[in-house]
């Protein structure tokens, strides 16, 4: 099992502000998680691949609170969440984004984007912003994704990849710490690819700490300080993306050879 410097992204912090240990989710007599273990510093960026059904989407929804995990803990900037469902550990900064971006359709960019941000703050603060902060912010965040100019628009006038963008201006709504983007680019062309990727790169540039599901392995390698391989719910590589990538188990179980 590849293990190389897995905490060396020089951008990354010391401090983990993940922590798994030895996780474990079964679905009846099948098992999705086998011991899985992890720590994210703060700040980095972390590629997270493996093929369909090694347990990436299982992993990340036990991370989220959409399932709960049988065995083992799960520590978000030093506080065990084990229990907590998905909205509490929204509120403490864990976020994601979906493949399958589904926004409110009946409301423009700007509408969507001001849901979450009123519910971020109001949850987290008890507090209200007025009218101008919520529409301050909500440009703001829109100009980061480059949809500024489409805020009066309906998300039906948006392409495929503008709906992704839409997808991850949301989840930074909830003004994480932690983003988890699940196949932000799937199906998209090459350049939409990359401008997918520098766009996260920017998300991560503000201080977020970013794990990034994805298949496309240009991609990966452009984006990951870091690369975690998962392989039938166990973690076969953990290492510098250049390593992991050249790692015999990986070639075997994922790349092929």
């Amino acid at each position: 099992m590849s293990q190389t410097n897995s905490n060396s992204a020089p951008e990354a912090g010391t401090k983990p502000l993940l922590q798994i240990d030895q996780l474990g989710k079964r679905f009846g007599g099948f098992v999705a998680l086998d011991g899985v273990s992890l720590e994210i510093p703060q700040g980095q960026r972390l590629g997270l691949i493996g093929p369909n059904g090694s347990g990436k989407s299982t992993l990340v929804n036990c991370i989220c609170g959409a399932l709960q995990n049988e065995t083992g803990t799960i520590y978000f900037d030093g506080e065990k969440v084990n229990g907590m469902v998905a909205h509490q550990r929204t509120r403490r900064g864990l976020a994601r984004s979906f493949q399958l971006p589904r926004p409110f359709m009946s409301m423009t960019v700007a509408e969507n984007m001001r849901v979450p941000l009123m519910y971020t703050v109001n949850a987290r603060s008890g507090t209200h912003m007025s009218h101008g902060e919520l529409n301050d912010r909500c440009m703001e965040l829109l100009s980061l994704v480059t949809l500024h100019e489409k805020a009066s628009h309906m998300p039906t006038d948006l392409t495929q990849v503008e709906m992704r963008k839409l997808e991850l201006a949301r989840a930074m709504a909830a003004d994480p710490k932690l983003l988890i983007a699940d196949e932000s680019m799937a199906g998209l062309s090459h350049s939409e690819v990359e401008d997918i990727v520098a766009l996260l790169i920017r998300m991560n540039e503000r201080g977020v700490t970013i794990i990034m599901i994805e298949h496309i392995m240009r991609a990966v390698m452009t984006f990951s300080q870091r690369l975690v391989v998962l392989v039938s719910g166990k973690k076969i590589a953990d290492g510098m993306p250049e390593d992991v990538i050249q790692d015999k188990e990986v070639v075997g179980a994922y790349l092929g050879s």
